[in-house]
């Protein structure tokens, strides 16, 4: 505790010195949902034979997580060729998951990733990020019918790598971030109807060719009657949130840790459970929040291709968060998605902390933009003023008649 104290500190004074005109909101409600994170996974943590292990494991993410996002809106600031790397994207994107889809390992059912010298290490998340800048890049280019057909079938591409890797959460955040960057470039709603329409589809023949994917509907509609099987989490899950109520239990007063994987996928279920519905609410308020104010320097900023990547960032990041809190409250069915900057990882917390590092730089440029805005504004008012005050001053001027010569 001490430790996270000190962490968040340096974090709030760092940005404040190295960055004037960062979005404080943002690094508040950053700190806010480490804070409600690392004060649970502590917890979970508690009565492991590992003593802390967790939690310490996590700290050093945050840590290493604050590092990155310290960096990165520099180089967002100073890097102005981002917008022409469009194939270099697709390419590091698609290579990444295909490495997942052949050589990793599957555990719970998909191939998510690799474990190395005892760190697992999830490529989709930091995909995400590339795949944004990808379409915003390519959009960005032009947005004729032949590049969008272009773009479409790269974007498709990924979707199927992560759907053969029964990856299902990424596929679908790259599936809507996709749909909705596309509309907002091309201001075309026949593009998003074709969309969804093999976006639905995809779900109903995936449904057939999955037995992962059957498992989890079969849970979803009803976890009681599957209870000894594949039910058993979301029903659990449930429990702990009806168990804690408005207020929850208090701290080492409930039973969170007779959730599977609470730590990662059902944290928001332990979070619930001990702190409370109420306290549950205001995180979600605070994740709002964050995607309000991705929103807002989406609008106000003027380069095409920092628009668009400030709304994919933006719609990546509340998808997450609708796909995590939705799949534990059985609202949609369960996709195996972390709650961002709240559930343990070290690939979520760092993936996360860089998309909340560039959101920061283009908040920073956004602010540039302005200033610049503002000083051309008082150039041109000055040039004005300049100028009616040299009419004036001509106006002024006595004019003097010639006066003829008179002869001697």
């Amino acid at each position: 505790c001490g430790a996270l104290f000190i962490v968040l500190l340096a974090v709030i004074l760092l940005y404040n010195l190295i960055y004037p005109n960062v979005s404080r909101l943002v690094v508040n409600n950053m700190c806010m949902l480490i804070t409600a994170g690392m004060i649970m996974i502590t917890r979970l943590s508690a009565d492991n034979e590992s003593a802390y292990g967790s939690a310490i494991r996590q700290m050093a993410f945050v840590i290493l997580g604050v590092i990155f996002g310290l960096v990165v809106p520099v180089l967002i600031r100073k890097l102005t060729f981002l917008d022409q790397w469009t194939y270099i994207y697709a390419g590091v994107g698609g290579a990444a998951l295909l490495v997942v889809a052949v050589f990793a390992t599957t555990s719970g059912g998909a191939k998510l990733g690799f474990s190395l010298f005892g760190v697992n290490i999830q490529p989709s998340e930091f995909v995400k990020i590339i795949f944004v800048f990808f379409v915003a890049a390519s959009l960005k280019k032009s947005t004729e019918f032949k590049n969008v057909v272009v773009t479409t079938i790269i974007a498709a591409a990924h979707v199927l790598i992560l759907v053969v890797s029964t990856d299902l959460g990424a596929a679908l955040i790259l599936f809507v971030v996709y749909l909705v960057m596309l509309y907002v470039a091309t201001r075309q709603p026949l593009y998003v109807l074709a969309g969804i329409a093999a976006g639905c589809l995809a779900a109903v023949a995936g449904y057939h060719l999955f037995s992962h994917i059957q498992v989890r509907v079969e849970a979803w509609q009803d976890p009681i009657a599957s209870y000894n099987g594949s039910g058993y989490q979301v029903a659990q899950s449930l429990f702990a949130i009806g168990t804690g109520g408005w207020f929850g239990t208090g701290l080492f007063k409930g039973q969170p840790d007779m959730i599977p994987v609470s730590e990662t996928d059902f944290i928001f279920s332990a979070i619930t459970e001990e702190m409370g519905v109420i306290y549950a609410l205001c995180l979600i308020l605070i994740c709002v929040s964050c995607y309000v104010m991705f929103l807002n320097i989406a609008m106000e900023l003027r380069n095409p291709f920092y628009k668009l990547v400030a709304l994919g960032l933006g719609t990546c990041y509340i998808f997450q968060v609708f796909l995590q809190i939705g799949g534990v409250t059985k609202f949609i069915p369960s996709t195996g998605m972390t709650l961002p900057f709240v559930s343990y990882g070290g690939s979520s917390m760092l993936s996360t902390m860089i998309m909340f590092g560039i959101i920061q730089g283009l908040y920073i440029l956004r602010e540039d933009e302005e200033e610049k805005i503002e000083q051309k504004k008082e150039r041109e008012l000055r040039n004005e003023l300049g100028r009616s005050t040299g009419r004036k001053t001509a106006k002024s001027r006595p004019k003097f008649e010639e006066v003829p010569k008179q002869r001697p």
